[in-house]
């Protein structure tokens, strides 16, 4: 380890030295005096300071006494006022209650003098029911008595009358509601103009005997103890005129003089005796002679042989049925008339004279023609050979069977189809004129009629065999009362069934147009 050599001072050095020294230590002397004095002022100006914040404070401590004083008194008022206000609020409070409390004491006096009446006059009542009673058994006795002497008299004298033969039977009770029967007693007249007869019922006054006639035993009723029977003559009225017009049973009900229900339910019994009694007579198949006669009718006219009528199928608009709707909905009519339509189907045959000789009716209107030919008895009677040599001429909706002749539908037609077709038109036009004058006579079928679906098909048949009575008989139509039938024809998916009947067609249009008895007009 190096030493290093400590140098010595010498006498002025030293002299220097303590020289500096005593100066450094004036110096700082002055400087402490001076610190002390400047603090000195400090503190006087900071005592100075802290008085006027002092003063200050007290200020804002006055000020502060002086707010809180202010919200004590208006706490003190705001109370005085709540106390003041629920005084008042009491006061008013108990001069309600008393006011209720004095109408609650008047209407209980009123409800009791009420309750005190009441019971005073259902005594009253009790007293007089009491005394009525035995006055009314005392008068229902005597005229239980008097009834009873009035019958015995009546059923006396009806027996008398009866016995001998005169008379028409007792009088109407008073019970029963008098109506006018005049329009009918003057088209029960026997002056009354053929002329307006025919207008009102679609036939002659000798064809409206002749069904009285004919209906008499099964429509005929007997006269009671209470009231008459309806005439036969205004029974068969009553249902012809209705079919006739097609008017609502009300205004029936006031033509004839008879209720409504009673309206209805004579149209029904009448159509049902005409089913039963007339039709077996007026629309039947023809036999063997007829059947010839009609075939060279037909023949005559379009020079297609063995044609033993002329097929067409129809619809009678109905009313929409509670079941089955889809069944019943006609398409084609709803497309055509834009709104929605439900109808009846009724096929026929007809004679040359327009004479039907086989309906089928009932079917629904949803049904195609072909559908409703093989659900028909004559469908069922060809299937087991009873129409042999024999044929029905359909149109494009029906399908070309052995004895079914329909016109070719297909395009781009030869003349021998053509004329074929023809043909096949004028006999098809007959059942359709047939059709348009069912309709045209009986204006039931043109509307929606009232009768139930259940009874529509008597209907429908009865009006069949009426338009048949009226035209073997002639009777003629105003043209006032012409109609056109509108029945689209919907060709069948399976329109040719047979063979056979496709080359007999073919021969029978070859014989037309060659042999000269086809019409050449379309050339």
């Amino acid at each position: 380890m190096e030493i290093s050599p400590f140098p010595f001072l010498n006498q002025e050095e030293i002299s220097h030295l303590y020289s500096s020294l005593f100066q450094d230590m004036d110096n700082n002397s002055m400087t402490s005096n001076d610190n002390i004095n400047a603090n000195l002022k400090r503190r006087r100006k900071d005592g100075e300071d802290g008085e006027d914040k002092l003063g200050g404070l007290r200020k804002a401590k006055s000020n502060n006494n002086s707010f809180m004083s202010d919200i004590l008194t208006s706490l003190i008022l705001l109370d005085e006022e709540e106390k003041q206000e629920h005084q008042q609020w009491a006061i008013e409070s108990q001069h309600d209650k008393a006011a209720f409390d004095w109408n609650h004491k008047r209407k209980l006096e009123a409800m009791n003098d009420y309750q005190s009446h009441l019971q005073t006059h259902f005594s009253d009542l009790d007293e007089m029911d009491s005394s009525g009673t035995k006055r009314h058994g005392r008068c229902a006795s005597l005229t239980a008595a008097a009834v009873a002497v009035a019958v015995t008299e009546t059923a006396q004298a009806s027996s008398e009358q009866s016995g001998s033969g005169g008379g028409s039977g007792q009088q109407r009770r008073l019970w029963v509601k008098d109506r006018s029967k005049d329009w009918w007693e003057k088209c029960n007249h026997p002056d009354f103009p053929e002329e307006e007869f025919r207008k009102a019922f679609r036939m002659s006054k000798a064809t409206f005997d002749m069904i009285c006639v004919e209906l008499d035993s099964v429509v005929t009723k007997k006269n009671t103890m209470l009231r008459d029977a309806i005439p036969v003559r205004q029974r068969v009225a009553v249902c012809i005129w209705r079919l006739a017009t097609g008017e609502p049973l009300r205004l029936v009900s006031k033509r004839f003089g008879l209720g409504i229900s009673t309206c209805h339910k004579l149209v029904l019994e009448v159509c049902s005796a005409i089913r039963n009694v007339l039709m077996p007579k007026f629309l039947q198949w023809p036999n063997e002679d007829k059947l010839k006669m009609i075939k060279g009718e037909f023949e005559s006219m379009s020079g297609i042989p063995n044609v033993g009528g002329s097929m067409y199928t129809t619809h009678v608009p109905i009313i929409a049925p509670k079941i089955n709707v889809a069944a019943y909905y006609n398409k084609r009519h709803t497309e055509r008339n834009q709104k929605t339509s439900y109808s009846m189907t009724v096929q026929g045959v007809v004679s040359p004279k327009g004479v039907f000789t086989d309906v089928c009716i009932g079917y629904p209107g949803s049904m195609p023609d072909d559908r409703v030919l093989e659900e028909s008895a004559l469908f069922k009677r060809a299937n087991r050979g009873a129409l042999k040599n024999v044929c029905v001429v359909g149109n494009s909706g029906h399908p070309l069977m052995d004895w079914v002749l329909v016109p070719y539908t297909h395009q781009n037609l030869t003349w021998t189809q053509h004329a074929f077709n023809e043909k096949i038109g004028e006999i098809q036009r007959v059942s359709k004129e047939a059709f348009a004058r069912l309709k045209g006579r009986w204006s039931c079928l043109q509307k929606r009629t009232e009768v139930k679906l259940q009874d529509l098909p008597v209907v429908l048949g009865a009006c069949c065999v009426l338009h048949n009575i009226c035209e073997m008989r002639n009777e003629e139509m105003g043209p006032e009362l012409k109609f056109d039938i509108f029945d689209d024809d919907m060709i069948p998916e399976n329109n040719l069934r047979s063979a056979g009947a496709i080359q007999a067609r073919d021969h029978i249009a070859h014989n037309l147009l060659h042999h000269g008895l086809a019409d050449t007009s379309f050339l």
